[in-house]
């Protein structure tokens, strides 16, 4: 995918990790477990762009036979 969306993804993984340290940091168990759902967010949704991209590629492949 765009360059966008991985570093959109990437900057959200860095928001879940910097919620998660703060909620230890602080005893705050909802804060770490929200930074906990923000940083397996993004690695889904890094996961679905390469999955999206392994496709496209894949087309591409058969297209220049």
């Amino acid at each position: 995918m765009g360059m966008e969306d991985k570093a959109a993804h990437q900057a959200e993984d860095l928001k879940g990790k910097a919620k998660e340290a703060t909620g230890k940091a602080t005893r705050n168990e909802r804060l770490e477990d929200e930074g906990k759902g923000d940083q397996r967010s993004a690695a889904l949704k890094g996961a679905g762009d390469k999955a999206k991209d392994a496709t496209r590629d894949a087309k591409d492949a058969f297209k220049k036979k």
